[in-house]
């Protein structure tokens, strides 16, 4: 793991910081320990402040004992490294396995004023740098928003030159506060097919296994028909649309979502 640009000096140890979004179905500030151990520049702990799935690291150059945080308890990851910077920094030093620099923390703590800073700019870094998709649909087709209920689905088959692919795409959108949102992306392309939850939330993207999905479109619209919209929705960080989501209506609009949806592909592949 690479030493985050972000870098605060603290005297016996430094604290590095980076805003992680390669991680596709993920993302969030990593916060880095590092010291000079015999000369070398060492990661001594590592917290990923994660969305989904959020941990820690003890001695990654060690013998990198990694633990998850419980959200549950532990509330917000980033609150929670931060305390703990605060609180643990010598006992978590010396369980990573530096001993002496644990001694020397306790005998010289990080500043508050420090600690402060590093609060400062990792808030701000998870302000201005999380990774959000805003599809534009510039070429949808008239005609082809389908309304269902409180949601509506926009057909779209996209064509994308600067990274060789293209595809169908489905985007199931709702209003939020006066504003359209979308809350699903299916991008059933041909070479990196994938799916967001909450493109404009917290964007878990996850990128199929044709091998075991088979044909992405297909897939995308059997789980509408087999009643998955709802908990997707959920899980996209919309519960109050979920909630009034007409199954009924839904499945009724089905037939003609799909009958659209092939027909572009074909339209597109000829």
């Amino acid at each position: 793991m690479e030493k985050g640009g972000v870098q605060i000096d603290a005297g016996s140890v430094e604290f590095a910081m980076s805003y992680r979004t390669e991680i596709m179905d993920d993302q969030g500030l990593c916060v880095q320990v590092y010291s000079k151990i015999d000369g070398a520049d060492t990661e001594i702990l590592r917290f990923d402040c994660f969305d989904q799935a959020p941990h820690y690291h003890y001695g990654p150059e060690n013998h990198n004992v990694r633990l998850f945080m419980d959200k549950t308890t532990a509330g917000n990851p980033l609150g929670w490294t931060l305390k703990n910077l605060r609180g643990n920094l010598p006992a978590m030093v010396r369980r990573a396995g530096y001993e002496d620099l644990a001694a020397s923390l306790e005998k010289t703590p990080v500043s508050a004023a420090v600690l402060d800073s590093v609060e400062t700019k990792a808030r701000e870094m998870v302000r201005a740098e999380r990774r959000t998709v805003h599809h534009k649909m510039p070429e949808m087709i008239e005609g082809d928003m389908i309304v269902a209920g409180n949601i509506r689905f926009g057909l779209e088959y996209r064509h994308l030159p600067q990274v060789n692919d293209e595809g169908m795409a489905i985007h199931v959108l709702s209003d939020v506060a006066g504003q359209e949102v979308e809350l699903l992306a299916f991008d059933c392309f041909q070479n990196g097919p994938h799916y967001h939850y909450g493109p404009r939330n917290q964007d878990v993207r996850i990128y199929w296994d044709v091998t075991t999905s088979g044909e992405t479109l297909k897939w995308t619209l059997d789980q509408f028909k087999g009643g998955k919209l709802r908990s997707m929705i959920e899980r996209a960080g919309y519960p109050s649309i979920a909630s009034e989501l007409d199954e009924n209506l839904l499945q009724a609009t089905l037939p003609k979502i799909e009958a659209r949806s092939w027909e572009l592909v074909a339209l597109n592949n000829k």
